[in-house]
């Protein structure tokens, strides 16, 4: 099953990508940022995870629904193999 992409998907790739830039730039001293702005990218990973979490519900939610189809379909299977069976044996 496909997901469309939504504005909480690009916010979050966004927040990640500028982590990414902060701590490349850190790393090499361009960036000297004050003490409680040190903390800023930690924010984005709790976004970050956040997100993840969601986006986690999302899929268990396609697989019970992707188990309850399989469940049908073998239901029906059965159904058509007995409707044989008996259709075969008279």
């Amino acid at each position: 099953m496909k997901r469309e992409w939504n504005i909480w998907d690009l916010i979050a790739w966004i927040i990640l990508a500028g982590i990414l830039i902060w701590l490349i730039l850190k790393t090499f001293g361009v960036i000297n940022t004050p003490a409680w702005l040190e903390y800023a990218p930690l924010y984005g990973v709790v976004y970050i995870a956040g997100w993840q979490i969601h986006k986690l519900a999302g899929v268990s939610e396609d697989v019970k629904e992707l188990k309850r189809f399989k469940e049908a379909t073998i239901k029906e299977i059965h159904q058509i193999k007995n409707e044989c069976i008996k259709n075969y044996s008279r």
